[in-house]
Formats: C-alpha cells, structure tokens, sequence
C-alpha cells in the first residue's frame, strides 16, 4: 500500500482529537503541533504523488486535520481538491465522502447553509445511486441542523442515521450518533 507508513502514522489521530461538549461535539486539536507535523508530512507526499486515489486520500486527510485544528480556508481549499479528483475519476463513493467533509468544513466556518446543502446533496447522491455513506450524510446533516437551532429537523436527521446505524451494528457509530441525540436533547432544554 502506497504511502503505508503516513496511514499508520494517522492510527493515533483519534487519541490527538475529541469531541468539544462545548461547541456542538466539534472535533477539535488536543495537540496542534502533531496534527500540524502531520499535515506537513501529507503535503510533502501530496506534492510528489502522481496516483488519483493517493491523491484524493491525502486532500481529504490534509482537509479534515486542517478542520480539527482550526484552519478553515486551509481545509476548504484541500476538500475541494479532494472533490475534484472525485468528479473526475467519477467515483460516486469518494464523491459522497468529500461533499460530506467539505460541507462539514463550511459548517465549522459557519456557512451553515452552504454546508447544509451540500449535506443534502450528498443524501440526493447517495440514495439515486444506492451508495454507502447515507448514515454519515444524515448525521453531519443533523449536526448542522442543530447548530442552526432546528432541533425537530435535527432530531429526525439523527434518528435517520442511527437507523442505519443500528442496522449496519457498528457500535462505534451507533455511540456517536446516540452521543449526538443526547447532546441535542441536552442543548434544545
């Protein structure tokens, strides 16, 4: 596998972010340098790597640790490269993926309707094409909703994905989506 030992670096990603209880579950830096060290490391292979899928892999990555850290225009730009290469492979699935993280990116810069309609997008895709993802879609969707203050479409939105969720019977995701529900519940009080 190509670029093996940059994916196993991104192994310990999930121990260098969490999720803010303060700020609507954003996914947010516990160590900006590291994350920035890799980051630097993915635009150093970026540069260099001439394979679309290598290349779609590392604008997505170099998108999403540029969110985590706050450095939105950054991660917009990267995500939009990712979507790019997507079209143009018409890949459907990659396609979905990116117009996921890119949206999630608009909301974190606060372009809620932005990000919203790509959320909705994503679904549209998905469901005409009976692709994976629609889980995610729903989700990132209800999350954007709620940071909107429409807690009943976000209610819905996340009940949609835990359906899914429960469905597919991966706990891990099944926890973050009830996590959401939880969250929303507690915030619309």
């Amino acid at each position: 596998m190509k670029n093996a030992r940059f994916r196993e670096k991104l192994k310990w990603v999930p121990r260098l972010v969490y999720f803010d209880e303060n700020d609507y579950l954003r996914e947010k830096a516990r160590d900006k340098k590291k994350i920035q060290a890799l980051i630097d490391e993915a635009e150093h292979l970026f540069i260099n790597e001439d394979d679309s899928n290598e290349r779609f892999f590392l604008a997505g990555t170099m998108g999403n640790l540029y969110r985590v850290i706050g450095k939105l225009n950054r991660s917009i730009g990267y995500l939009n490269v990712s979507l790019e290469i997507a079209k143009e492979n018409k890949d459907l699935t990659k396609e979905i993926i990116a117009t996921i993280r890119l949206g999630e990116s608009l909301k974190y810069a606060n372009k809620h309707a932005k990000a919203l309609t790509l959320f909705e997008q994503a679904l549209h895709t998905a469901y005409e094409n009976d692709a994976a993802y629609i889980d995610f879609a729903f989700q990132h969707k209800g999350k954007c909703l709620m940071e909107m203050g429409q807690y009943e479409e976000a209610m819905e939105a996340f009940q949609d994905a835990l359906t899914i969720r429960s469905s597919k019977g991966n706990q891990e995701l099944v926890e973050s989506t009830e996590q959401a529900i939880l969250y929303l519940e507690s915030t619309k009080i």
